[in-house]
């Protein structure tokens, strides 16, 4: 049976064990996660017929790396300084800013990156993030209900023939291909990690 060392996130690796030094690197990192969500927004792939964004990489690797409780809180924080107006998100300014962005054709997806990582980091938690298949069950999951949840806000929207045309199929294999590489970069460091 796996002891609760081996059971922690990477990022455990990482933070001192206690009190004040501890909040201040979880503090840190979630302040470092949120830099790393807006680059990925507004890094972007020509795949097809859209431009996909890196963020569902970085969501995945921050909630792997980081386990459920500061991988969510990451999230809220990048939330929260949408919310606030400051342009973090893939189609800001150009699209809008704060909570009129976040309640438009992306809101569910934002939502859905939310949940995305507490499943992620759920897993993490428990000691999958150490394996690939395990890992990308995992991803895979938590992918499927990120998008259904933004199929569902953009259905309220446009209509479900509509939603499911524009705000899923074109992003099927580009997220897929994201999912197998977090899944693999994540247990590869983990890997590194023990033979050092």
């Amino acid at each position: 049976m796996a002891t609760a060392t081996t059971m922690r996130p990477l990022v455990s690796l990482a933070l001192p064990q206690e009190g004040a030094a501890r909040l201040a690197t979880q503090l840190f990192l979630a302040i470092a996660g949120t830099l790393l969500l807006t680059l990925s927004a507004k890094t972007k792939v020509v795949l097809g017929p859209v431009d996909i964004s890196m963020q569902t990489l970085a969501v995945l690797l921050i909630a792997a790396a980081f386990g459920l409780r500061l991988g969510v809180a990451t999230l809220l924080l990048y939330m929260a300084e949408g919310a606030m107006g400051f342009p973090v998100f893939q189609g800001t300014p150009e699209k809008g800013i704060g909570l009129a962005y976040m309640v438009g054709p992306t809101g569910g997806y934002l939502a859905g990156f939310v949940v995305m990582a507490a499943i992620v980091g759920w897993a993490a938690d428990r000691g999958w993030d150490r394996h690939p298949i395990k890992l990308f069950n995992a991803m895979l999951v938590a992918e499927v209900v990120m998008m259904a949840m933004g199929f569902a806000w953009l259905a309220l929207l446009i209509g479900p023939e509509k939603s499911w045309q524009f705000g899923v199929v074109p992003f099927i294999v580009g997220d897929l291909i994201k999912v197998a590489l977090a899944a693999s970069l994540v247990p590869a460091v983990w890997s590194l990690l023990k033979r050092s």
